[in-house]
């Protein structure tokens, strides 16, 4: 099993390999003492020191009394030989995905694919005996250390001893009792260390999805509401929306907005999406009504409930420039489709009000 020194000589080479004359090392849990010894052997070579989860020494003692003790190593050693081929303690590495069935078989897999059980046994025990706290006080690097306050692999305690005895070091207790970084708040754990290494947090970015986006209206509401008169036409409008919203759950679309004879809704496959505009299309024809669509695929903009963002304007352009009883499509829609059975005839390539480029659009006429 490779010794501290021989892990420390691996980011070395890796280093000297690429070119790096320097560079910032991220420590998570066991890889903390390694990158604390590297820092203090090449302090030259060592911009900054970031450590998640981790401990200058793992294992109990009189005068570090947060280390895990002799009983408690037993137990670990002989379950992980047992369970390796499973999500070996996972309500101690990732308690919040513990009864998550996908995450389970990913660090079931994880483990298979890391080591044998007979190597993760002599790593651990080798683990058993890391000590590095009469390195501490020699360091001169920009440490962060950052640690989850109720993590069950390796205690708060730790963190703070840490912090305690590397001079000029900034602790950051997160709130979640994950050890893994990726798991839980992960987001707090990426900002923490943006903002240490480059002396800034960018501002919050909306989330962004892939969705493909549906409006729908009804053609000429205007002059059909003054024909039937305001009692028929509310009864109408009821009706047309009672048709798109059992559409929509038929399709596992999600309504977004409605705006007077207007349905903005959106999807998570282009090819429902489609079929739900069909389908509301058709369903309106009985009660001599025409329904005009408009569908894009693109990527939006999550804001709480809503969407947001140029694929949202695209897909109202699109449905605008249809005519009665038509459903238009962009071209990235036609393409995503591919193999449906669903027919298009090419409409051809005209402007989008307020939306720059060239849009190629095409009318379904099969479903």
């Amino acid at each position: 099993m490779p010794t501290l020194e021989q892990r420390m000589d691996d980011v070395r080479a890796v280093m000297d390999a690429v070119g790096s004359e320097r560079a910032a090392l991220f420590g998570i849990s066991e890889g903390g003492p390694m990158s604390v010894l590297f820092a203090a052997t090449y302090p030259a070579r060592t911009t900054a020191l970031v450590l998640y989860g981790s401990y200058a020494r793992r294992s109990w003692a009189l005068d570090h009394p947060f280390g895990w003790t002799e009983e408690q190593w037993g137990v670990a050693l002989q379950t992980l030989e047992r369970d390796w081929g499973g999500p070996w303690a996972i309500e101690m590495w990732a308690p919040s995905m513990a009864q998550d069935e996908s995450y389970r078989s990913f660090q079931a897999n994880y483990f298979r694919l890391a080591a044998s059980p007979g190597a993760g046994v002599a790593i651990w025990r080798m683990n058993k005996d890391i000590d590095v706290r009469h390195v501490l006080p020699t360091l001169r690097i920009p440490t962060l250390i950052l640690h989850r306050t109720g993590d069950r692999v390796t205690r708060i305690e730790q963190a703070r001893y840490l912090a305690e005895r590397i001079a000029g070091a900034k602790l950051v207790e997160i709130p979640g009792n994950d050890h893994a970084p990726w798991v839980g708040d992960a987001e707090t754990v990426l900002t923490e260390v943006e903002e240490f290494l480059t002396g800034a947090r960018r501002d919050a970015e909306a989330d962004r999805v892939l969705a493909t986006v549906l409006f729908t209206d009804i053609v000429r509401s205007t002059e059909r509401a003054a024909e039937v008169g305001d009692r028929r036409w509310r009864d109408l409008l009821e009706a047309y929306y009672s048709l798109a919203r059992r559409q929509l759950t038929r399709f596992r679309g999600r309504e977004l907005d409605t705006a007077g004879d207007g349905l903005f809704a959106a999807f998570d496959g282009p090819a429902r999406a489609v079929r739900c505009a069909a389908a509301i299309r058709d369903g309106m024809r009985a009660l001599n009504l025409d329904v005009r669509g408009g569908v894009h695929t693109g990527e939006c903009e999550l804001i709480g409930e809503k969407m947001g963002g140029i694929a949202v304007h695209i897909g109202a352009r699109v449905a605008a420039l249809a005519g009665p009883g038509e459903v238009l499509v962009t071209s990235t829609v036609k393409d995503l489709v591919a193999g449906s059975g669903i027919c298009f005839e090419d409409r051809g390539t005209p402007p989008l009000k307020g939306v720059p480029g060239d849009w190629h659009l095409y009318r379904v006429t099969s479903i």
